[in-house]
């Protein structure tokens, strides 16, 4: 048996979101990722949905008193080295969220602001939304909406690059430090033939743009999550937020060219090692 090396520090990533019990989505794609990495994955549970490849049919949303009770015990006995948040369904879980990110000795964390499955099914209600804005995204290091999340946080349709900067910028306005719109939906962006995927870093007003082919194979499922994951596994490793955003890109982009098709919808993120 090899000896296990307890002398390697391994950060302690922390993700709350909800839980797809088939496998592509929320805090199980975030364990797999934060793994990938090299970082010891922690989980609290802000929803129970019921879903697979092809929809969501249903959830049973956590309590704020119960997201708590799941954190605490972590806290108690790790320090945290990263932290993300995903699926956080009700103002109470959101508000609840926020007040543990500002009390506790936990990192600025990574927000994935999910709103809408990849089937189209709604995960947050308004009210919910209006909570997010001003109470979680001022505490974010960085906060990762798509096309379909960013319009909605600020009710700028996007067509184009610019319209990304202009929704990053509102974001920002709002209390982010830093956005990534990410622009998997927005089709259209092309460089010669070939069809790509822009995604649009603004930190502080500092914009970079991530450029890869788009990856064929229809939808995916959890391709987000992965993402927002991977990007707080990097900060935990100590990373700047552009290298880590680089790192993540590729972890997804290289995660889903390999991704096996299972199920018969979206196709699920199968992301189980990285290059890092």
């Amino acid at each position: 048996m090899t000896p296990i090396n307890s002398t390697k520090p391994v950060p302690v990533a922390l993700t709350i979101a909800g839980i797809d019990p088939s496998g592509g989505a929320g805090v199980l794609a975030d364990v797999r990722t934060f793994t990938a990495f090299g970082c010891f994955p922690t989980a609290a549970v802000t929803s129970l949905t019921f879903q697979n490849t092809t929809g969501v049919f249903g959830a049973l949303h956590q309590s704020a008193a119960s997201v708590r009770a799941q954190v605490t015990p972590i806290l108690d006995d790790f320090t945290i080295a990263a932290a993300k948040t995903g699926m956080l369904p009700t103002r109470e879980v959101i508000l609840e969220v926020a007040r543990l990110f500002r009390t506790k000795n936990l990192p600025a964390p990574v927000v994935d602001p999910v709103m809408r499955a990849t089937s189209g099914d709604d995960l947050i209600d308004d009210d919910a939304v209006d909570s997010l804005v001003h109470q979680l995204l001022p505490l974010a290091r960085l906060v990762t909406p798509n096309i379909p999340e960013a319009e909605r946080l600020t009710g700028i349709k996007i067509t184009n690059e610019e319209e990304m900067q202009q929704a990053a910028n509102e974001i920002r306005r709002l209390g982010a430090v830093a956005v990534l719109v990410k622009g998997g939906h927005l089709l259209g962006l092309r460089t010669g033939k070939r069809e790509e995927a822009v995604d649009l870093l603004d930190d502080e007003g500092k914009v970079t743009l991530f450029r890869a082919e788009l990856v064929e194979g229809g939808e995916f499922h959890g391709s987000g999550c992965t993402l927002s994951a991977a990007i707080a596994a990097g900060l935990g490793l100590g990373w700047s937020l552009e290298a880590a955003v680089m790192a993540a890109k590729d972890f997804i982009t290289e995660a889903m060219r390999r991704s096996p098709v299972l199920g018969h919808g979206a196709r699920p993120i199968f992301a189980v090692s990285s290059k890092q």
